[in-house]
């Protein structure tokens, strides 16, 4: 499966400060009305396990809520879906108690057995597959084949940790003491917290948790306060599956929550290891307070990504991939392309013919058939968007196509391109979480990777090029500073077998493929004297 991917949650998702973005998105009760729950053309979302009003927490024995109670809206109209009851602190103590002590008993399951229950987990999704896709396209936004996309990257990452729970293992390695063995032993932390962004929930839970579960570790999810219902409803797939195979539930806690949440967490000594998934501002005091108590994080931050074509480029491939990464999930990914690099023998003809297909792009209800493109998830990025377009103008620059909000229910906003800034612009330097493009022209392959690396994250990059020696070059260390290096393919659609991950101020976290796993084991280094004799180190004896 590859996944149509993923952009980290911004600081609306887990900031220390109430955001508007929080207050716009899960509005108080006694401005709800008219739940879309109750609305037969959503009745499918009874099938989940939602009701009108849901408990937002699993403890590991019960589902509760103690916190405030807030309304999760739909982004494409901006109406009411249902009611949650978050967590309260006394609510996360308590899963995280919980967790800790059914790790007791998950630590000692052999790993091809807990793969076993990961695999039943995957089943589970599949049976909800579509449900949980369109759960996506409503309290998300994104449209409903990405939606669905997203939940098969979580089938796939089980499928994928179901193999690795019979192939954990660590190396033996020569001893230069005669009768000794030197070797690798690798062992759970224990309880892994995640805290998922708003605009890919499923799929980020999905790979820390089937990695977390099969390495031996037990999990407890906070995930974005806008994206409640799609955190209950996977969490009662899990909770099935766990509870049918007589194993302790507290193995995998959630609790639906505000920031106090996530800062509790980050400070909890109980949470051997914190996965982030958030912006870098966020993603930057995540990081000293986990290390504050010598915790380990997973941090998986912004990215300002580009697109680099030289003269030899296929312009076909550009200008599809261009509008893929830019224009998909409304600009809302971390991955998302926004910055175009362009060799100026080519600049012209794919300027043209980008602008003409962004206004090919068929924007509407992310559930109907054929929508290419949705709304944004709020009405804090739309005020993004607004505010990023006025200083676009007020610093010279042009808006080659978009550049409004589009009059009708729900956030939504044009898909944007912009040229006459200058590769150091403070705009173009800025990752700004919404659909604006901005296309630079350039004169050499050095000089478009030198802009390329000049920005502060490093999550993904491409090149497209028709030359062996830029390629190898583009991939090596005079090349790409990011942590997803393509070729000849957009910055977007990383495949779950390789590792995920940027570096600089995207955070240095890898999740997903290739070893990963070892994100969420600790390695203990194993010497067996099996001998009669006792040599000491650095020569030293004892007469």
């Amino acid at each position: 499966m590859i996944r149509c991917f993923i952009s980290s949650s911004r600081s609306a998702l887990f900031s220390f400060v109430k955001s508007p973005s929080f207050t716009n998105k899960t509005r108080s009760m006694s401005a709800a009305a008219g739940y879309l729950i109750n609305d037969p053309k959503y009745s499918w979302l009874k099938e989940l396990g939602l009701e009108e009003t849901n408990n937002g927490v699993f403890d590991g024995r019960k589902w509760t809520g103690n916190g405030e109670l807030i309304v999760s809206e739909s982004p494409a109209t901006g109406r009411p879906i249902a009611s949650v009851k978050q967590g309260s602190l006394a609510d996360l103590n308590t899963a995280v108690a919980n967790g800790t002590e059914a790790w007791k008993v998950w630590r000692e399951i052999p790993g091809p057995k807990r793969g076993e229950i990961v695999r039943q987990i995957a089943q589970g999704l599949r049976e909800k597959l579509d449900l949980l896709g369109k759960l996506l396209s409503l309290e998300v936004g994104k449209i409903h084949v990405e939606g669905v996309g997203e939940v098969q990257e979580y089938i796939d990452m089980c499928d994928f940790a179901v193999g690795l729970s019979r192939m954990i293992g660590g190396h033996i390695f020569p001893s230069e003491r005669p009768g000794h063995m030197l070797m690798e032993q690798w062992n759970p932390y224990g309880l892994v917290g995640i805290i998922t962004a708003f605009n890919f929930p499923i799929a980020v839970f999905g790979w820390n948790q089937s990695l977390s579960l099969v390495c031996g570790n037990c999990t407890v999810w906070k995930g974005a306060p806008s994206t409640p219902l799609t955190q209950i409803a996977v969490s009662k797939i899990v909770e099935r599956v766990l509870t049918s195979n007589a194993i302790p539930a507290g193995v995998c806690t959630s609790v639906c929550g505000g920031s106090d949440i996530g800062e509790s967490m980050c400070k909890d000594k109980r949470i051997n290891v914190l996965s982030f998934t958030g912006s870098t501002q966020v993603g930057r005091k995540v990081g000293v307070m986990v290390q504050e108590r010598f915790g380990k994080s997973i941090l998986e931050l912004g990215g300002n990504n580009a697109i680099l074509v030289d003269e030899t480029a296929d312009v076909d491939m550009v200008v599809k991939s261009a509008l893929f990464a830019a224009v998909g999930t409304a600009g809302q990914r971390c991955t998302t392309t926004r910055r175009l690099i362009l060799h100026e023998s080519v600049y012209d003809e794919i300027l043209k013919r980008l602008i003409k297909a962004y206004g090919q792009v068929k924007i509407g209800d992310p559930l109907d058939e054929g929508v290419l493109y949705g709304p944004l998830h709020n009405q804090a990025a739309v005020d993004t968007y607004v505010a990023t377009i006025k200083e676009i103008k007020e610093q010279g620059g042009t808006i080659e196509c978009g550049g409004n909000v589009i009059n009708r229910e729900g956030y939504y906003v044009e898909p944007t391109i912009v040229t006459g800034l200058q590769h150091d612009n403070e705009l173009v330097m800025r990752e700004t979480f919404v659909p604006i493009l901005y296309i630079l022209k350039s004169t050499s392959i050095d000089e478009s990777i030198k802009w390329n690396n000049e920005v502060e994250q490093g999550l993904a990059s491409s090149l497209f090029t028709q030359s062996i020696e830029r390629m190898a070059r583009w991939m090596g260390p005079t090349g790409a500073d990011t942590g997803i290096v393509n070729v000849n393919i957009p910055t977007n659609g990383a495949e779950i077998g390789g590792a995920f991950g940027g570096e600089k101020a995207t955070g240095g976290g890898r999740e997903s493929g290739s070893d990963a796993w070892k994100q969420y084991m600790r390695r203990s280094t194993c010497t067996i004297n099996y001998s009669k004799e006792l040599p000491l180190a650095q020569g030293i004896k004892f007469e």
